[in-house]
């Protein structure tokens, strides 16, 4: 049995090591945190899934509670742990990759704590949370006052009182705007519209959900538009918004010390501005391996590395299919390229854009 090194033991990590002991690996989950629940633990403390429970399983392990209801990300955490400890495969936590090597016919795998593991493959599964993207507004040169990612807001407490522009138009920035909007003067801001997926809240039963998870077996991924997901909004967000609490503006235009000026000449005091302007794929261990481009992105299709026979991903945005990246999208990518992995190392139905690559 050919051992596999799995990076990452949160959902793709999860998914990954399922199917590939299904497919005859033996796989090593490598986890940077604590343990096996991924950047769940991370995330704001209000966060909700933006689908329902019924709609979140890995390998058929159904959702603990009412199917029809929107679990949070605390749930979402003990829901992959108890996934984990199913697992038959060694879990070693607090490991971070540091290098990924190809050498003398296998795959050497380096930890910041000195470890080394080996394996005739490797699996990427280590998600966007600890890549956030923050990017380079003209409009905060200058600006003085306290920036932070999405990915650093925990909860309104220190915001109280305050005033908060939060940066972005996507599920997260509705979100942490809206629950701020109760405890703050919070502006919601970006460069177009907010757009939403419905004109009405989405109820957990709704039939969008067989809709989306149909569409979701169709592997078109790649061929979609890569912008801004809309809004699903699950909780009154765009009532909300609409009314004002909070308001939405275009994008700031320039700042002055602590201060920010709007297009229409208005200049305030603003607190602290929040990007929730979301995340890359956190694949910098890999650069040594030549397996990314210079955007940090890596070299593969449908999930298969094109530089490296042995080199698979599990997770990424738009890899495979429109829900490649969630919980219900990387169970179905993780038994493809678990399928197609085994192929490749023992030589098989190399596809031909990859015949001429190597190792």
């Amino acid at each position: 049995m050919k051992s596999v090194i799995v990076v990452g033991a949160g959902q793709s990590g999860i998914a990954a090591a399922g199917a590939l002991s299904a497919s005859g690996w033996q796989p090593v989950l490598l986890e940077s945190g604590a343990d096996a629940a991924g950047s769940w633990p991370h995330y704001y403390d209000s966060l909700r899934l933006f689908t329902p429970s019924h709609f979140n399983t890995i390998a058929g392990r159904k959702f603990p509670g009412d199917p029809n209801r929107y679990p949070s990300g605390t749930e979402m955490a003990d829901y992959l742990r108890a996934a984990a400890a199913e697992l038959d495969c060694a879990i070693h936590t607090g490991a971070r990759v540091s290098a990924v090597a190809y050498e003398a016919g296998e795959y050497r795998v380096r930890t910041h704590q000195g470890g080394e593991f080996t394996g005739a493959a490797v699996v990427a599964c280590t998600g966007s949370f600890t890549n956030p993207y923050r990017p380079k507004l003209p409009g905060l040169v200058g600006y003085t006052g306290r920036v932070l990612h999405a990915s650093e807001y925990r909860c309104p407490t220190p915001f109280i009182g305050k005033r908060v522009v939060v940066v972005g138009a996507g599920n997260s920035a509705v979100q942490i705007a809206v629950e701020l909007a109760e405890h703050a003067e919070v502006t919601l801001t970006s460069r177009s519209v907010v757009r939403y997926a419905t004109n009405q809240p989405v109820p957990a039963e709704s039939r969008l959900w067989t809709v989306l998870a149909a569409a979701a077996r169709l592997p078109f991924g790649p061929l979609v538009d890569h912008g801004t997901v809309p809004v699903l909004d699950i909780g009154g967000h765009r009532d909300a918004i609409e009314s004002g609490r909070p308001n939405h503006r275009d994008l700031f235009v320039g700042a002055s010390g602590s201060s920010l000026d709007w297009a229409s000449g208005e200049r305030e005091h603003v607190d602290a501005v929040i990007l929730a302007t979301g995340y890359r794929p956190a694949l910098d261990y890999l650069e040594p391996l030549g397996a990314l481009d210079a955007h940090g992105a890596p070299h593969q299709r449908f999930g298969l590395s094109r530089t490296h026979r042995g080199l698979g991903f599990v997770g990424l945005e738009y890899q495979r299919t429109i829900l490649s990246a969630t919980v219900h999208g990387v169970g179905r990518d993780a038994r493809y390229v678990a399928r197609r992995l085994t192929r490749r190392v023992a030589g098989a139905s190399r596809p031909s854009w990859d015949r001429d690559r190597t190792p």
